[in-house]
C-alpha cells in the first residue's frame, strides 16, 4: 500500500521529489589545498584526475613547489635513501644522477612532475594561507590568504580543506638566551643564504640530526673553515640504505653515480628499470623488523653499525664513547648514512663539543655549561630541525571555534592521520602519525592522497554537507599508536622530531605496507555525516535513474576487457595474485 499523502506531505514531512541529475550526481564542489611539496602534487593531480565538477586551488607559500626540496638548499643537501625509491609511483624517473640524488634535483623531478600531469594549473605559488574557519551555517571553511607578491589579502572558500604541509616546513629556531643578539651571519639549516662565502670563516653549528651531518663534511672542505660542533646528543651513522641492493645487483656501493650509459639502459628497457627498482622496494619494507626491540635484525644491525663507527673513529676514543648511543637502538632518531660525516670530524680545523650551550652573547660569542666561551664566531649555523606534527602556523578553527591548536595541545591526535573531529570537511597529508621510519614514504603519501579523493567523492555523490571522524575513533587510534609503539625501538631514550616527551606522534605505528593496507579502503561506519538538506529522502543522490555513462560516455562499459574480472580458474587458491595480495575486495 502507498505511503498516505496530505496537502503535498508524505508521512508528515513534504513529499519527494527525484532530483533532475544521473546518479553519479557531480554538484559541485571548492576544494583549496594548502602546501605543494611532495603531498600537494599528488592532490593537484589525482583530485581533477579522480573527480569532476570540482574546483580546485592549491595554495603555496614559496616562490616554486617542492615543500622541503624548496626549502633547503644547504650544501650537501641530498636524499639519504635510494632516489628510485623516493618517487612517486606512477612517475618513475630513470634519469636519476646519483642513487641519492641531490635536493635540487629532486625538487626538479617534483617541478617536472607537477609540469607533466598538469598539476601547476591549479598551483598558485607565493600565496601563504593566514587563517582557515568554518562556518557551520554555510557548511564551508572560509579561508584568508595573502599573494605574497602583491601583499593582497584574498578571501575565499572551500567545501573542503586539505593541508598537505608536510613535516619539516616550518623551521624551528634554538630557544638559546641571547641567540637575538649575535652579530655575526646566523641562518638555519632549511632558510640558507646560498650567496655567502664561507671561506676563512670561523663557524659554529649547533645539532647533530639529518641536516647537520651533510653540512658538516662539505664545510670542512672549504679553505680556511674552522668548525665547532655542538652535539647535544649522541647518534647513530648508518651504513648507506643502498648499500646491499647495490651489491645485490652487482654494483660497487662505494660508487651510488650512474652513467648516461645506465640511464639510457633504464629509459630503453623498463624491464630491467622495474626490477632495479623492486631491489631497493622490497629492501625497504623487508627491514621493519629491525625497528622492534630484541628481534635478531635489530641486535645485528646495532651491533654492526657499532663496529663500523668504532672502526672509522678508532683514533678518536673521545669520540667513539661520546657519539656512539648506549641507551638507544639505531632508528630511535631519524636514521642517516651520513657519507663523510665521521672522517670530516677526525680533521684538524673540526672540533666537537657536548658541553650544552648556555648563552650567545653580542657580538659574537657562545658560552657552554662548563663557563668556556666561544669567541670571534663567524657564522652560526643552526641545523635544529622543523615543528614537526603541529598545527599549521596559522589559525585553524573548526566548529564552534575549536582551535586546531588547542585540540592538539598536550598532543596531536588524528584518524590514522587523516582528520580530527569538531574540524569537519578538514583532511591532512602527511599529518601526525603519517611518516614511516623504513619504507617508502612517497608511496604511503599517494594512498593518503587516495583516501582524499574518496572522502570528497563521498560527499560530492551522497549530497553530505560535512564529515569528521567520530571522536571515539580519533581515541581508539591515539590508544592504538601508543600500545603499538611500546616495544619499538622509537621509544629509546634519545632525542628525535618522531616524538613529543614520551609518545610518538611523527611516525605511522606500523609497516609502510601496512599503511597502505589499512588507507585502502576508507570504513565509512568510523565518520559522522551531516545531510546537505535536510529532511530529505536519504537515498536522494539515487539521482533520477539514469547514470552519465548513458548519455557522456560508453553504454556498455561493463564487457570491456580491462573492466572484466575472470574468475581464476577451478582451483581459485592457486591464483598468483592472490598469493601476492591476500585480499580480493
Amino acid at each position: 500500500m502507498a505511503p498516505a499523502e496530505t496537502n503535498g506531505t508524505q508521512n508528515g514531512r513534504p513529499k519527494f521529489t527525484i532530483r533532475p541529475h544521473p546518479v553519479e550526481n557531480l554538484r559541485p564542489m571548492r576544494v583549496v589545498v594548502v602546501g605543494a611539496g611532495f603531498s600537494g602534487i599528488a592532490a593537484a593531480i589525482r583530485i581533477p584526475e579522480k573527480l569532476r565538477n570540482v574546483d580546485l586551488t592549491v595554495y603555496e607559500k614559496n616562490e616554486g613547489v617542492g615543500g622541503v626540496w624548496w626549502l633547503n638548499k644547504y650544501p650537501g643537501v641530498a636524499c639519504d635513501i635510494p632516489s628510485h625509491s623516493y618517487q612517486y609511483s606512477f612517475a618513475p624517473n630513470p634519469n636519476w644522477s646519483n642513487l641519492y640524488a641531490p635536493g635540487s634535483e629532486i625538487q626538479k623531478y617534483l617541478e617536472d612532475v607537477a609540469t607533466k600531469f598538469g598539476a601547476t594549473r591549479f598551483i598558485k605559488t607565493s600565496h601563504e594561507v593566514k587563517h582557515c574557519e568554518w562556518d557551520d551555517v554555510a557548511k564551508l571553511w572560509k579561508i584568508k590568504v595573502q599573494n605574497l607578491l602583491t601583499k593582497e589579502t584574498i578571501d575565499d572558500t572551500a567545501n573542503v580543506l586539505v593541508t598537505a604541509r608536510g613535516q619539516l616546513n616550518e623551521v624551528k629556531w634554538p630557544k638559546i638566551p641571547g641567540i637575538e643578539t649575535f652579530q655575526g651571519k646566523m641562518m638555519h639549516s632549511g632558510a640558507w643564504d646560498t650567496s655567502y662565502d664561507f671561506t676563512n670563516k670561523k663557524i659554529a653549528v649547533i645539532g647533530n640530526g639529518s641536516s647537520a651531518i651533510q653540512i658538516i663534511p662539505q664545510l670542512q672542505k672549504v679553505p680556511g673553515t674552522s668548525i665547532t660542533c655542538f652535539f647535544r646528543s649522541p647518534t647513530w651513522i648508518s651504513s648507506a640504505f643502498g648499500d646491499q641492493g647495490m651489491v645485490q645487483l652487482g654494483l660497487d656501493p662505494k660508487d651510488t653515480s650512474f652513467s648516461e650509459e645506465q640511464r639510457q639502459k633504464f629509459v630503453s628497457d623498463p624491464a630491467a628499470f622495474l626490477a632495479f627498482r623492486k631491489v631497493f622496494e622490497d629492501g625497504g619494507n623487508l627491514i621493519h623488523d629491525s625497528t622492534l626491540v630484541g628481534t635478531p635484525m635489530q641486535t645485528h644491525i646495532e651491533s654492526l653499525f657499532r663496529d663500523a663507527m668504532s672502526a672509522t673513529l678508532s683514533t678518536r676514543p673521545d669520540l667513539v664513547a661520546s657519539l656512539i648511543p648506549k641507551s638507544f637502538a639505531p632508528g630511535c632518531r631519524r636514521l642517516t648514512p651520513g657519507k663523510g660525516f665521521l672522517e670530516s670530524l677526525l680533521c684538524p680545523n673540526v672540533s666537537v663539543q657536548y658541553d650544552p650551550i648556555t648563552s650567545v652573547s653580542s657580538p659574537s660569542t657562545i658560552t657552554t655549561q662548563s663557563g668556556t666561551t666561544h669567541t670571534d664566531i663567524d657564522v652560526l649555523i643552526c641545523a635544529t630541525g622543523f615543528h614537526v606534527s603541529s598545527p599549521p602556523p596559522f589559525p585553524v578553527l573548526g566548529r564552534s571555534g575549536a582551535s586546531l591548536a588547542s585540540r592538539w595541545t598536550p598532543r596531536p591526535e588524528s584518524y590514522l592521520s587523516l582528520a580530527v573531529d569538531d574540524f569537519p570537511n578538514y583532511l591532512m597529508m602527511f599529518g601526525p602519525n603519517s611518516a614511516i621510519g623504513f619504507g617508502s614514504l612517497t608511496k604511503i603519501l599517494e594512498a593518503e592522497t587516495d583516501y582524499v579523493v574518496r572522502v570528497i567523492r563521498k560527499l560530492q555523490k551522497e549530497n553530505y554537507a560535512s564529515i569528521e571522524p567520530l571522536p571515539q575513533r580519533v581515541k581508539d587510534f591515539s590508544e592504538y599508536v601508543d600500545a603499538y609503539f611500546e616495544n619499538t625501538v622509537y621509544t629509546g631514550d634519545c632525542k628525535s622530531w618522531y616524538r613529543q616527551g614520551d609518545l610518538i606522534v611523527g611516525l605511522w605505528p606500523g609497516s609502510t605496507l601496512h599503511a597502505l593496507e589499512a588507507l585502502r579502503s576508507p570504513r565509512w561506519e568510523d565518520w559522522v555525516y551531516e545531510q546537505d538538506e535536510k529532511n530529505e529522502n536519504g537515498l536522494a543522490w539515487l539521482g533520477n535513474g539514469w547514470s552519465t555513462t548513458q548519455t557522456d560516455g560508453d553504454p556498455s562499459w561493463y564487457i570491456n576487457p580491462d573492466e572484466v574480472e575472470v574468475p581464476y580458474g577451478p582451483k581459485p587458491e592457486e591464483n598468483p595474485k592472490l598469493k601476492a595480495r591476500p585480499w580480493s575486495y
